[in-house]
């Protein structure tokens, strides 16, 4: 179990990010269009992992953004947006944002995510929904990286994500 706050008050999350080396644990989450994806269909990218609590914050929509815009020119990468917000939430935000470079993912039909990687929060207002973390993946399944953002109302650190790459 890992300590997180929101807004300074101590939250708990289901468990700990993937250790950096292991191999990233599988998982099968929801497109906005329904359809399923899996880790496994993914082999070969580099995947940052932009796991966040709702969209309808302005913290995780302000992320969305940016790792958009910075995943633009990143050749062999793929960006995973992924919350429970439903599919047709990250739908409509990404139509009214133009988001382009990411791929949304829910977690509503499967609790095995948030457990596997450890980032469901357990208690708060916030319980249900996942902790706000980054997780780089690369092109053979391993962690590269990982960040469990320490306050629940913070971006992630972009840089070191990205540098991860």
């Amino acid at each position: 179990m890992a300590k997180i706050t929101l807004k300074g008050t101590p939250v708990n999350t289901s468990g700990n990010l993937p250790a950096k080396g292991s191999k990233a644990p599988d998982f099968t989450l929801v497109k906005s269009d329904l359809s399923s994806l899996s880790l496994s269909e993914l082999k070969g990218k580099k995947l940052i992992l932009n796991i966040f609590p709702s969209l309808d914050t302005s913290t995780c929509a302000t992320a969305m953004r940016k790792f958009n815009q910075l995943a633009a020119g990143k050749t062999g990468t793929v960006v995973l947006g992924i919350s429970k917000d439903l599919p047709f939430a990250h739908g409509r935000f990404c139509s009214t944002e133009g988001i382009t470079n990411v791929i949304t993912l829910s977690g509503f039909r499967d609790a095995t995510f948030g457990k596997a990687y450890g980032v469901d929060i357990m208690d708060s207002k916030m319980a249900g929904l996942y902790a706000r973390s980054i997780v780089i993946v690369d092109e053979t399944g391993k962690v590269t990286y990982t960040q469990l953002v320490p306050e629940i109302s913070q971006e992630p650190d972009y840089d070191s994500a990205l540098a991860a790459l």
